[in-house]
């Protein structure tokens, strides 16, 4: 039987983060975690470690694999103009949300405090925050990378379905992302 570390219950910080967020949207902030941590991983170990090892949402998908079809994913799933197509929308959808973040800050009172799931349909979360307990535009952050972190977990589970375990990770955008920097790494490291 495999040994156990402490990485291979990740999983649970990733059930963990949508419940603290369900129940107070402040909370959404945490996901910066998952958002910086693979990018610092990789820059510093010049590896997809975070990928590999320490992805709670990857580890959760492999968990509820037993709900997948188990069909290999269409080979255009992985392919460059996949993954870098959806990074970009990724970011788009990321800078779009920071704009948003910023209006806020300037005084923008029409944004509202809502979840949007897969970046369309508003989804009224208002137990989640009560107005005036922090700025604003910390709170539109907070409902912006909930709504983020929820449609790409969502967007994971339907694929992970429709075919084998872990399948979001072939374009996955931070794991496009490491893989980058990864590579911009290993050039630096033969020069």
């Amino acid at each position: 039987m495999k040994k156990k570390h402490w990485y291979d219950y990740l999983w649970l910080w990733t059930i963990l983060y949508f419940s603290l967020g369900f129940f107070n949207i402040l909370f959404a902030w945490l996901g910066l975690i998952d958002f910086l941590v693979p990018l610092f991983i990789a820059i510093i170990g010049g590896n997809k470690a975070f990928c590999n090892r320490y992805c709670g949402r990857g580890q959760l998908l492999e968990k509820c694999g037993k709900c997948s079809r188990n069909h290999a994913a269409p080979k255009w799933m992985a392919s460059k103009w996949f993954r870098y197509g959806f990074l970009v929308f990724f970011l788009s959808m990321f800078g779009s949300m920071l704009f948003q973040t910023y209006l806020v800050a300037a005084g923008a009172s029409s944004l509202r405090e809502t979840i949007k799931l897969l970046w369309l349909f508003r989804v009224p979360w208002g137990w989640t925050y009560t107005a005036g307990t922090v700025a604003d535009w910390i709170a539109k952050f907070a409902f912006g990378f909930y709504s983020l972190m929820l449609t790409s977990t969502i967007i994971g589970l339907v694929v992970n379905t429709l075919f084998k375990p872990r399948a979001w990770c072939s374009f996955c955008p931070m794991g496009t992302m490491t893989q980058m920097i990864c590579k911009i790494k290993a050039k630096e490291r033969l020069w």
